[in-house]
């Protein structure tokens, strides 16, 4: 039985290591199936009186183990199920130890694994033990020189941390590089890369002055899609410098993309490690959202170089630490490179479709985690999104100039540590000359907070009454919830459209925007001068990762619509519209949201993007969250009815928009991917008529000239419903049947399409020739876009799709127990659904629970969610 060890690791059970390596020389020898590494460590404990030095290992064959260049005696050490055990070491001392792997054999994909007959790494976050036997832990910082060995002409490319000292020849027609780190690391930072690659390079000149060589290795052949990465690297590391004040620490910086990844990138220190799904990019093989995700990964893993590398999280608990505060940074990046306003709709509803849900489920888990069983679970939207969240609510509390001064106190304070959440918090205190000890709250309460508002007119007195009150449902664990400190952005309008200011009661001034706390159950705030009654809008720019309802009345929210000066007040209150219609909570008329979408269109000269993600109404994971007892059969045909009289009522504008011909030159910048996608919606709204507009949608996808409106085009059949679907997706297949990134989109497309034949469809391509069970992207693409972007059919009342993806995690989790895990994160919701659905996820889920051979992983997931 594999990882039987199911004992949880919990925060307060936290100690210091009781040993340190201060500096560690690694030499490989590279063989795909008999890789020797060769450890030197030197080792000092950190306790007083003596102990065992215990060291993690999986997966490996020690070869021999030294102390002080002495062999050491069998009764001198142990080998226990994933331990090393030297009984009696020293007080400081140096360890050599030999050990051989099996990278061809490594189908986890962590550790050193064979990818494209190339060899790389990921050992975030306990994968460095599958190298080397070593103290596997965030908290040990050491010093890295790594030599490299292999056969020159199978991988002429040796790379690793740090900065190359030296390289050459050896007999056998072998060659060697010698890398060295300066910066001490945790061992989950260390990587390698070895094989034979394209590349492109560049020069990146720092403010100081210095140069940094910059290089983007790729599969051979795809180095002409690699240059809008190297254009975002560059633009990130020179943003960093100016908002951040960070700059470069290294003399080179290397970025590898690999196609067997089961993750989106890996920060490792001066050679990042990418899935090519998020490095390769043109304007026939990339989405917009592509070259999106693309400025935004590239923009976040390099930032990790100052938050994550040189200042890391102490334990795996303070995984937020790096990844929130990471987040963060790249939605500020990606919103100071393209539209501010529409970055942070696309950033609150990334939120809501992946944090949201996990919150309301059984998977709900604080931002930092009090216990795991595998912290390979807890890469989560909770730590990641909320996290983000968390630290732009911090950013508002106190201000943008303390902010800013304890971001650089964080800096100068902590570089060169493992740090924790406190140590954070402490240097805002710090600046800020003010008590955080209520926000610690936001990092240990699980839940999404619902605040309600009610305003209350006095028009004798000319005053509003704002009520507001907060409350956060009971989340596994945490049965009674603590009022949180809750940021608002408080602004009013007339009934006509009128900006309104208003004197908050004890101001001295008038304002047309008040930024307030909510820090209690339920408080009230008085606002003087307002001569008629107000339309509140409590939560302009989304302050902070709740729900509202704010008892608005359609025609207020019609008028928020057309005239809130805040962009995401204006969007939120046609999705507020759409979503109650499709909820049947509002008597609204179809006919009035069509008429103030028509007003976007109106407007989508000053912003198409804006005007795109208006008409993109509230999709059916979003309903289904919403709704009491949601029937998605139901729920599906009321969301399709107002798609249908939308459509209806604005087809005469929305066909010249989905006919429109392509740009004759293609720009990945804001303004032309906007134009794309106000394209893209048109052609979704159109979609919603059924097969009468089938001739509209296949003559866009053969009119098409980019990816991103060929996948437009094809998305917009799929839901149409209409025949020529297959036919398109034919011809779609027989061009690009050899780029497997563009491939993934295929089974994408079609595990995503709400049609009648669904379940067919995705069982007939788990069956075709081009899907591969040992791909993370393939599995991907074909069940996590059917299990997450198609919850008609995952969710269908047979119990088809939970089989279906059940069976599909039981053939991957010996193999692939990262992956697996991840893929049962679907089944968060089934306690939601009907008596029936629920009878048979549980089914589902308790007939892989019965395998003894589960891994520790998918365990954890499955039983968590059964809890």
């Amino acid at each position: 039985m594999r990882d039987a060890d199911t004992a949880a690791v919990r925060l307060a059970d936290y100690t210091p290591p009781d040993y340190h390596i201060d500096e560690i020389a690694l030499v490989f020898s590279l063989e795909p199936s008999a890789t020797v590494v060769a450890a030197c460590s030197q080792v000092r404990r950190a306790r007083a009186e003596p102990c065992p030095l215990v060291l993690d290992g999986e997966r490996l064959e020690l070869q021999s183990i030294a102390i002080d260049g002495r062999i050491l005696d069998a009764h001198e050490f142990s080998l226990e199920p994933g331990k090393l055990i030297v009984h009696a070491p020293p007080v400081s001392f140096r360890l050599d130890i030999v050990a051989r792997i099996d990278p061809a054999g490594n189908t986890a994909l962590e550790g050193l694994y064979m990818s494209g007959g190339r060899f790389c790494t990921q050992c975030e976050a306990e994968g460095f033990r599958a190298i080397t036997y070593a103290l596997d832990r965030p908290d040990v910082l050491a010093r890295y020189a790594v030599r490299l060995e292999a056969d020159k002409e199978q991988y002429p490319t040796l790379l690793a941390n740090g900065n190359l000292t030296e390289a050459g020849d050896m007999e056998n027609g072998r060659h060697f590089a010698i890398w060295v780190d300066p910066h001490p690391k945790p061992s989950y930072l260390f990587a390698l890369v070895a094989g034979r690659y394209d590349s492109i390079e560049d020069t990146f000149v720092t403010k100081s002055g210095r140069r940094v060589a910059l290089a983007i290795q790729v599969d051979p052949g795809d180095s002409a899609r690699a240059h809008y990465a190297m254009d975002a690297l560059k633009r990130a590391m020179k943003w960093d410098e100016e908002v951040f004040q960070r700059e470069y620490d290294l003399d080179v910086f290397n970025i590898v993309a690999v196609r067997d990844f089961n993750f989106g990138a890996m920060e490792n220190k001066g050679l990042n490690i990418f899935n090519s799904s998020l490095i390769l990019a043109d304007a026939e093989t990339a989405t917009d959202a592509d070259f999106e995700a693309i400025e935004a990964v590239v923009g976040h893993e390099y930032f990790h170089n100052w938050t994550g590398n040189r200042i890391t999280c102490r334990d795996w608990f303070q995984l937020c630490l790096k990844e929130g505060l990471t987040v963060f940074r790249e939605q500020e990046f990606s919103a100071d490179q393209r539209s501010r306003p529409v970055q942070r709709i696309k950033d609150v509803k990334r939120l809501r479709a992946r944090q949201f849900s996990e919150d309301s489920g059984p998977l709900a888990h604080s931002v930092r985690p009090a216990s795991y069983q595998k912290i390979d679970n807890f890469y989560t939207a909770t730590v990641y999104e909320k996290g983000g969240e968390v630290i732009r609510m911090l950013k508002r509390l106190i201000g943008e100039q303390a902010f800013a001064a304890g971001m650089q106190l964080y800096f100068e304070r902590r570089d060169g540590t493992a740090s924790t959440v406190e140590d954070f918090i402490a240097c805002f205190e710090e600046a800020a000359r003010r008590d955080l000890s209520a926000f610690m709250l936001w990092y240990e309460q699980a839940g999404t907070p619902r605040l309600t508002a009610r305003g209350e007119y006095d028009a004798s007195a000319h005053t509003y009454r704002l009520t507001l009150s907060q409350d956060t449902a009971p989340t596994p664990g945490q049965p009674n919830k603590k009022p949180l400190p809750i940021p608002l952005d408080i602004g009013f309008i007339s009934a006509t459209g009128a900006h309104l200011d208003a004197r908050l009661d004890g101001a001295a001034e008038a304002s047309a925007r008040w930024a307030l706390l909510l820090d209690s159950t339920q408080t009230s705030f008085l606002f003087h001068d307002l001569a008629e009654a107000p339309i509140p809008a409590t939560m302009r720019g989304f302050p902070a990762p709740v729900t509202l309802n704010d008892g608005l009345s359609v025609d207020e929210r019609l008028a928020q619509m057309a005239h809130d000066p805040d962009a995401f007040t204006r969007w939120e209150a046609g999705q507020a519209i759409a979503r109650a219609i499709m909820l049947g909570e509002a008597n609204a008329s179809h006919s009035a949201l069509a008429q103030a979408l028509g007003r976007e269109l109106d407007r989508a000269q000053e912003d198409a993007a804006f005007a795109a993600l208006a008409l993109r109404l509230p999709d059916l994971n979003e309903l289904i969250l919403a709704a009491r007892a949601p029937d998605p059969d139901a729920l599906f045909a009321s969301r399709e009815k107002l798609r249908r009289a939308v459509a209806s009522a604005l087809r005469e504008r929305l066909t010249p928009i989905a006919a429109a011909p392509s740009e004759t030159h293609f720009s990945a910048g804001a303004e032309a991917a906007g134009r794309r996608a106000l394209k893209a919606a048109a052609l979704d709204l159109l979609a919603a008529l059924g097969a009468e507009e089938q001739g509209t949608l296949f003559a866009a996808f053969e009119r098409a000239a980019s990816m991103s409106e060929t996948v437009a085009a094809l998305e917009a059949l799929g839901a149409s419903g209409a025949p020529a679907f297959d036919d398109a997706l034919a011809t779609f297949h027989r061009r690009w049947k050899d780029n497997p990134l563009v491939i993934d989109k295929w089974f994408a497309l079609q595990a995503a399409a709400q049609r009648a034949d669904a379940q067919e469809r995705v069982e007939r391509l788990a069956a075709h020739s081009d899907f591969n069970l040992h791909n993370p992207n393939r599995v991907q693409a074909l069940a996590g876009a059917f299990a997450m972007r198609n919850p008609r059919a995952f969710h269908a009342a047979s119990g088809a799709g939970y089989r279906f993806l059940a069976q599909l995690a039981r053939d991957i989790d010996a193999r692939n127990p990262a992956l697996a895990a991840r893929l049962l994160t679907a089944f968060e919701s089934w306690k939601r659904f009907d008596s029936a659905r629920q009878a048979h996820a549980r089914a589902a889920l308790r007939s892989l629970a019965a395998l003894t051979s589960l891994s520790k992983n998918t365990r954890e997931v499955i039983e968590r969610t059964l809890a």
